[in-house]
């Protein structure tokens, strides 16, 4: 059974939810877990974390489920990643790194709470709804087993609506026909995309990548010469945001809009306290 949900209440929960997956590739546990399974560069650590639920996949699957890396920056670490450390290894090893991280930023008081707990209930019911149908990343994170821990619950349940809308997103992106660099560079635009110095260091491009994207999007009209959206950037960037809150609204109607409400209420709390605590560079998103 569904229920309607007021505008955007859906992405206002996944926003709040998010951060507390996306946090563990900014934290230095992620780093300390994977150097003691071998695995010591940054974008491979990255590259393995996210896809090890695939399974000891291929550079041209990670390039395309991933989307917005450069091809020879993904093949310079995969698949030689998984002769350093398995899928197995690498999983154990992430959900270490997830107790530690949240542990350090939400600290033993909030994590034993139950509201951490009542959180993840709400997570989960919500993640009963999402469909493994052309979402990759999403259907190989749904057969893992859900962690014991509340607030491991929790991030595993934010990992699942993350997957979820994130292959959604992807298949707009296409619809849109944004490649990754202009994927990347309309996002930024908007203010809320990452900062073009952690593009380049993160994603593997460079500079002229960028600029040719430029170049492109100001043919389209979608950019002015100063780098800023147009009225139809700005317009499409809208479209591509509600095209991808239609194909990720399956879990928030099943969880309905007072699962919704509390569940956004509880998850602006803990990503609040998450924040406070450095969850992220401050250098990482915007414009500059």
């Amino acid at each position: 059974m569904t229920t309607a949900l007021p505008e955007r209440a859906g992405r206002r929960c996944h926003n709040v939810l998010n951060p507390l997956h996306s946090c563990q590739y900014f934290s230095p546990d992620l780093g300390t877990e994977l150097a003691a399974v071998g695995v010591t560069d940054r974008s491979a650590a990255y590259f393995a974390v996210r896809a090890a639920a695939m399974g000891a996949v291929g550079a041209g699957t990670v390039t395309a489920t991933f989307y917005n890396f450069r091809h020879e920056l993904v093949a310079r670490h995969v698949p030689e990643v998984w002769r350093t450390a398995s899928p197995e290894v690498v999983l154990a090893a992430r959900e270490r790194a997830a107790d530690t991280t949240l542990r350090r930023l939400l600290g033993d008081e909030v994590i034993a709470s139950k509201e951490v707990a009542e959180a993840a209930a709400l997570a989960l019911r919500a993640a009963e709804a999402c469909t493994r149908t052309a979402r990759p990343l999403y259907a190989a994170h749904a057969d893992l087993p859900v962690p014991d821990a509340p607030h491991l619950a929790l991030w595993h349940a934010a990992t699942l609506l993350r997957e979820h809308r994130g292959d959604g997103h992807l298949a707009v992106l296409l619809g849109a026909e944004l490649d990754p660099m202009e994927a990347l560079v309309s996002h930024t635009a908007t203010g809320k995309g990452m900062a073009p110095k952690w593009v380049m260091s993160t994603r593997g491009w460079h500079r002229e990548d960028w600029d040719a994207a430029c170049d492109r999007l100001r043919e389209r009209g979608l950019l002015t010469a100063e780098g800023e959206l147009t009225p139809e950037g700005v317009t499409l960037r809208k479209e591509i945001e509600a095209s991808t809150d239609r194909l990720d609204s399956a879990p928030y109607e099943h969880l309905g809009a007072a699962g919704v409400e509390r569940l956004t209420a509880l998850g602006t709390g803990l990503t609040s306290t998450a924040l406070a605590a450095g969850a992220f560079p401050q250098s990482a998103f915007g414009k500059g």
